[in-house]
């Protein structure tokens, strides 16, 4: 008997200043005054093309819609996933607007992250983004180091265990992940995972 595979597409994203809700401007002022204003347009620029060239890629794909999940970074498991994404959409985000896409077409959106990570993450970057200054800033996150590792291992396990528990036989996944994640070895060896865009750089971790 032939067992219908689990494929998930992984998608590596960098997140905008849409998708980051109510710290968007702190994080920009930030972000200029960290690279000068000409390198943070150029930067702006350059995501922008990155999530034109994500939107082909997806829409290029024959995907059997009824039998798509889509796992998004960032999107708590609390049973307000398609609130969270609608607002974040509104709000000007090309990740969250290409969600609507797919679920429109009848991909089944998935809570895929931990809302108390989520929140202990939050903390962090408000912490950062309160600041009084670039140098302060620059402290806070020297400082921060430790646990904000420690918050993205955990944070990947709960994603990869997410997937390896609801993707069922024969569907397919769309994960859109940052950069900064990792999920190798963590998901179940039945998953045969593609890279339309590219393949993220592994990167170092403990074994867990």
């Amino acid at each position: 008997m032939i067992v219908p595979v689990r494929t998930l597409i992984y998608i590596p994203i960098i997140h905008t200043q849409a998708d980051m809700g109510r710290l968007g401007e702190a994080i920009r002022q930030l972000s200029i005054e960290k690279l000068g204003h000409q390198e943070w347009e150029r930067n702006v620029q350059a995501i922008g093309q990155l999530w034109s060239g994500i939107r082909e890629a997806i829409e290029g794909q024959d995907l059997p819609y009824a039998q798509v999940r889509v796992y998004q970074d960032g999107l708590p498991d609390c049973g307000r996933e398609a609130e969270i994404v609608v607002d974040l959409a509104n709000a000007g985000s090309p990740n969250h607007q290409l969600l609507l896409y797919l679920m429109e077409k009848g991909a089944r959106l998935m809570g895929t992250e931990s809302p108390d990570l989520l929140l202990e993450e939050y903390q962090l970057v408000q912490e950062i983004v309160h600041a009084r200054d670039l140098g302060e800033a620059e402290q806070v996150e020297s400082r921060q180091e430790a646990l904000s590792q420690s918050l993205l291992e955990q944070r990947d396990r709960y994603i990869a265990r997410r997937i390896n528990e609801t993707l069922g036989q024969g569907e397919t996944g769309i994960l859109f992940l940052g950069m900064l994640h990792g999920l190798e070895g963590r998901l179940d060896g039945d998953i045969q995972v593609s890279y339309p865009i590219l393949r993220p750089a592994a990167r170092e971790r403990k074994r867990s």
